[in-house]
């Protein structure tokens, strides 16, 4: 067993790969089960449809759509548990960040449709080069948002940096506007259509009348969060950087003792945590289609749930978060409005969502993975 554990295709792959499934599938598991508990006991209130066969009718597509908004959740919230274990601050610029790679790689596209390569180019390819722009401008406008809004405040006592990081937060939303009435004059930035990705693919399942309908830009967005982050638990956990930021986090003075430069390694924490935002926000304008200088906050404000709800300063207890509360929020879109015949919709669901966030954090402030921070990096 310590044979297999130690291989490395192991570790970094297939335990990482089988954590995420494990995750995915105890959390779509265990809501479902609620849902469908809850739909037999009301199921006598409704006299004009079966409300268990209702649930049951719409329930692939809902652990579907949830999946794909939680596993963007587990890419953003991973950003701010980095810097939170080994800063133990919120870095609540972070949803700018992930705003601007989001902006940034729609622009992208636009050019190339501007220029007429867009209809000519592979679409999986332009998406991957949206990625790799978001990752570079997002990682290195965090490693700047660090040295001149945070590095000074280090020795400041800790609400300080937490204001500097909401102002800072007011002052890229501000700066992207200024940006795009610059050089677009349009506030909202649209994705371009192209490719095939908004396609669906149609699977029969046993038991269903219609097909499993799937949109190809669901499964690119869960199949490009989980590169991602098996990409980064080989890069904590498999590397010699890694092993200096979790260092770092379990003890600064200590790791400066031991020869590792501290600013420096926490300057990568930044520019990994902000790269992670901006492919984040590539995934989600693929999503959401449409993007402005404010979209970012209602989306970080959700990552930062996550990261609190698994645990914050917790890699693990990231994704879990993010996942729990993506189908949370897909099951409460799709269903309140069912059991509730009609008087409460979709818009409600961020009202559910936050409510199970606060009763699990009564009792369990640290979180469902919450540790010792030293433990967490």
């Amino acid at each position: 067993m310590k044979q297999i554990a130690a291989n490395p295709v192991y570790k970094f792959l297939l335990f990482p790969v089988g954590q995420i499934i494990l995750f995915a599938l105890g959390a779509s598991v265990i809501l479902s089960l609620v849902t469908v508990l809850l739909a037999y006991l009301f199921k006598s209130n409704f006299i004009d449809f079966d409300l268990v066969e209702r649930i049951m009718l719409i329930l692939p597509q809902v652990i579907i759509n949830g999946l794909t908004i939680g596993f963007v959740y587990s890419t953003i919230a991973l950003g701010y548990t980095m810097v939170y274990g080994v800063l133990e601050f919120i870095n609540f610029s972070h949803s700018e960040i992930f705003m601007v790679g989001g902006i940034v790689g729609i622009q992208l596209m636009a050019y190339f449709e501007h220029t007429g390569a867009l209809a000519t180019m592979n679409e999986y390819l332009v998406i991957a080069l949206a990625i790799v722009l978001a990752l570079i401008v997002s990682g290195s406008l965090a490693v700047i948002v660090e040295r001149t809004a945070y590095k000074p405040l280090r020795g400041a006592p800790k609400l300080v940096p937490l204001i500097s990081a909401i102002g800072m937060s007011f002052f890229l939303q501000d700066l992207v506007r200024l940006i795009l009435s610059l050089t677009t004059g349009e506030f909202n930035v649209i994705l371009p259509k192209f490719g095939t990705y908004d396609e669906f693919w149609k699977l029969a399942v046993p038991g269903m009348e219609d097909p499993l309908r799937i949109q190809i830009k669901s499964a690119l967005i869960v199949g490009i969060a989980i590169l991602m982050l098996v990409i980064l638990n080989f890069l904590v956990n498999g590397t010699k950087v890694g092993k200096a930021i979790r260092a770092v986090a379990q003890d600064r003075p200590s790791a400066s003792l031991m020869g590792i430069n501290v600013n420096q390694i926490i300057s990568i924490t930044f520019l990994i945590g902000g790269a992670l935002g901006g492919a984040a926000g590539v995934l989600f304008a693929l999503k959401a289609t449409k993007l402005d200088p404010f979209s970012g906050f209602f989306p970080g404000l959700k990552a930062f749930t996550s990261a609190v709800l698994g645990g914050i300063g917790n890699l693990t207890g990231a994704l879990l978060g993010g996942l729990v509360l993506g189908l949370l929020e897909s099951f409460a879109a799709s269903y309140l409005g069912i059991f509730t015949n009609g008087a409460f919709g979709a818009e409600y669901k961020d009202i559910f969502a936050f409510a199970i966030l606060i009763v699990v954090l009564i009792f369990r402030p640290s979180g469902l993975l919450g540790q010792t921070v030293g433990q967490k990096a």
